[in-house]
């Protein structure tokens, strides 16, 4: 069985409400551990929690803020393509499953259909620390105060945590009918790969995202993708019109096909 622990922060409302909302699941072998620290800036928390050394895969529950203050539920994986402006390091990025997030992202919408939540699910490229060494995801409320302390969505959140118990059953049951992939291109919150993930039928499940507005793209930006998700990497999505012009997307195919990778476009993906 796929062990795994929740990760908040004291200091994060939303993550204090999640875990709240935790306990009202059973969940006897999952380790739920509260830290003084930002989720963000745990740096190597998994080498020195002892509860963490002990398990395959850690979710931070936490909030997620924007401008906007859009109502949202998000799931990503964490890391920095580029700059380390808040927490883990520059250039690098955390182990994460691809599995594990289309599993996640599955039930996140299957639960909020179930409570009916109106708003946005998203997935987020990767994007911002910690870094770790254990495979990895954020799984977010957005995007203000007050959708940090809405307990409806709290509770779609814990519920979809408490769920990942069943994954293992899941990916035994999927694996030999997905492909694991890179995504490259888009806007943050990549609506093209959230159809993708989303889909019973696309045949992809996507791990790392890397948004256009981290080109141009570079070498070591895909070798630390494939490094670092937990399954072989079988193919490369490229959100096409998402990738700039003619050059920038010359550029991703050639460093794609010298890296002896497939890649596929998002609108000949099945959704």
């Amino acid at each position: 069985m796929t062990s795994f622990a929740v990760v908040y922060s004291k200091k994060d409302e939303a993550g204090v409400n999640i875990a709240e909302q935790l306990g009202k699941f059973f969940l006897p072998h999952v380790p739920i551990l509260e830290f003084s620290k930002e989720s963000v800036n745990l740096e190597e928390i998994d080498e020195k929690e002892e509860q963490l050394k002990k398990v395959d895969f850690i979710i931070f529950a936490t909030k997620h803020a924007s401008k906007k203050g859009t109502r949202s539920l998000s799931l990503h994986a964490p890391g920095n393509w580029r700059n380390a402006d808040f927490g883990g390091k520059v250039g690098k990025i955390c182990s994460t499953s691809a599995l594990a997030l289309k599993f996640l992202f599955e039930k996140l919408n299957e639960n909020a259909k179930l409570a009916d939540w109106q708003d946005e699910i998203t997935l987020e490229c990767t994007h911002h620390g910690p870094l770790i060494k254990k495979p990895c995801c954020f799984i977010e409320v957005g995007s203000d105060e007050t959708g940090w302390k809405d307990k409806k969505a709290a509770e779609i959140i814990a519920k979809t945590i408490q769920e990942f118990q069943n994954f293992d059953k899941w990916k035994n049951d999927n694996r030999t009918r997905l492909k694991i992939a890179l995504a490259i291109g888009g806007p943050h919150y990549c609506p093209n790969f959230n159809r993708i993930q989303l889909s019973p039928n696309s045949g992809y499940a996507i791990g790392h995202i890397l948004p256009e507005y981290q080109f141009p793209l570079n070498e070591s930006m895909i070798t630390e993708a494939m490094e670092k998700t937990h399954e072989h990497l079988d193919r490369v999505i490229i959100d096409w019109k998402g990738c700039g012009n003619a050059e920038s997307r010359d550029k991703v195919i050639a460093l794609v096909e010298k890296l002896g990778l497939e890649y596929e476009r998002t609108e000949r993906i099945e959704k």
